[in-house]
């Protein structure tokens, strides 16, 4: 059984219970999404908290940190769209 998270963290109509569920979501994300640097740290810190015992709660925080991430980062224009030069 994976370990609980100390602080289920509710997302998108769901609540991640374990480090499993959290791992799940990740996978659920498109891969544009997943591959920013705040969801790579909660890949990171989920990873090792279930493979070498780290503290679940850093895994937690960087889960909240990427799930509440929205609208700080702008995105980058496709360089071929008109407009933003060639």
């Amino acid at each position: 059984m994976a370990p609980p998270l100390d602080d289920p963290i509710s997302v998108d109509g769901r609540t991640l219970q374990t480090l499993r569920d959290a791992a799940d979501y990740i996978v659920t994300l498109p891969e544009w999404t997943s591959r920013r640097q705040h969801w790579q740290t909660a890949v990171r810190e989920l990873m090792m908290a279930a493979e070498r015992g780290w503290i679940i709660m850093l895994a937690e925080m960087a889960m909240k940190r990427a799930i509440n991430h929205h609208g700080t980062e702008q995105e980058k224009p496709d360089r071929h769209e008109p407009g933003h030069g060639a």
